[in-house]
């Protein structure tokens, strides 16, 4: 004789009913995620619901009519002459009480009525649903922003995290994280901020259970985010009449651009400056008053090094004989600190701006160790 499911407390209605497939048709009108994408999740919710139910067991197979606005769950059971396994088989005479064109072999699909689900059941069908809705929203947030790689967009701070500094950005639509690392050191974010962000890549995990997360990684202290606040405010770099050759910064504190005209009747660094200085204390507004040295870029490299020491007057630039990168600047004496700047910074941005080792002497030190 064949053993008998326990009767579950019934919920109030059945997990599928008409409002459910109106819902899925809202999604589609109002946030894009597409029917066909939701029926497949639901095809899962439902079999999710079926394994609570019946302890996971896998002989079950879902029919979903949308046109009807129906789901409905068979479970499947093989006709055969001696039963092995009662939760998959069933005799052939069993098989006939249903229909008398059964033979061994042939599968027998029988419904299961969703609204004998139990509440976990039904909690679990829901979860699954609920996650597919997330993922499709976080998948759309993904295309959208592979478009908008190395660009900068506008957020408002929403939340900041008391604990760990992280602050929470809406973005459109959208909710997404400026984790503190990215954030300027010297900056101190507060709710209703309106800040700026560079959105830096699409970055890819692989989970444990072999899917592929994706995420929207934010920055304000990446070298991008200076080039293109630059480009907002400066027109001539937008229609390419300006370049930006390099940067080079340190967030929060410095940074160094180098810049050419590809329009000699054009000044690059007036350019970029604006009048009074109005172009540049934008970008320096918006990144905490972080200090910009803009100076000419030059295919001589002496050329370049020293420029690229500014705001240090350098008296000569030599190459040193031991590598085709290494430079020997030379300074006045009491332009050596200033040369180097506080904690080396000076030095190491040139170095970076260029891609040039710099090697930084004073004229007086260097003549002394000659005698």
């Amino acid at each position: 004789m064949r053993r008998k499911t326990a009767a579950k407390a019934p919920v109030e209605e059945s997990i599928v009913n008409k409002e459910l497939f109106e819902a899925l048709a809202a999604l589609d009108r109002e946030r894009g995620i597409s029917q066909e994408y939701m029926l497949e999740k639901l095809e899962i919710a439902l079999l999710s619901a079926y394994r609570k139910e019946y302890h996971g067991n896998e002989n079950a197979v879902v029919k979903i009519d949308p046109l009807k606005q129906e789901a409905k769950i068979f479970k499947v059971y093989t006709v055969v002459e001696t039963v092995l396994n009662e939760e998959s088989e069933m005799t052939l005479e069993e098989a006939r009480k249903h229909s008398a064109a059964y033979q061994i072999g042939d599968t027998v699909e029988l419904e299961i009525k969703t609204r004998t689900f139990g509440r976990s059941a039904a909690q679990a069908a829901k979860q699954v649903i609920v996650q597919g809705i997330r993922e499709a929203e976080r998948g759309m947030i993904i295309r959208e922003y592979e478009d908008k790689k190395e660009e900068i967009v506008s957020a408002v701070v929403v939340r900041v995290d008391p604990t760990t500094g992280n602050a929470t950005l809406e973005i459109g639509k959208n909710e997404m994280v400026l984790f503190r690392h990215e954030q300027i050191p010297n900056e101190s974010l507060q709710v209703g901020d309106r800040i700026k962000v560079f959105v830096t890549e699409i970055k890819k995990e692989s989970k444990k259970d072999g899917s592929i997360r994706s995420s929207v990684v934010l920055s304000r202290v990446h070298p991008g985010m200076v080039r293109r606040l630059f480009e907002l405010e400066v027109p001539e770099l937008k229609d390419g009449t300006v370049e930006i050759v390099s940067i080079a910064r340190e967030p929060g504190s410095r940074t160094k651009i180098s810049v050419r005209s590809n329009d000699e009747n054009v000044d690059p660094i007036g350019a970029c400056i604006g009048q009074k200085g109005a172009r540049k204390n934008l970008v320096t507004d918006e990144l905490c008053g972080e200090k910009i040295d803009i100076i000419p870029y030059s295919e001589e490299k002496e050329q370049y090094v020293s420029a690229a020491l500014a705001p240090a007057a350098v008296d000569e630039v030599i190459k040193l004989p031991d590598s085709d990168r290494s430079y020997r600047a030379i300074v006045a004496d009491d332009q050596l600190s200033l040369a180097i700047g506080k904690e080396g910074q000076n030095a190491r941005l040139a170095a970076k701006l260029t891609g040039l080792k710099i090697d930084i002497k004073s004229r007086k030190l260097l003549e002394g160790s000659v005698e």
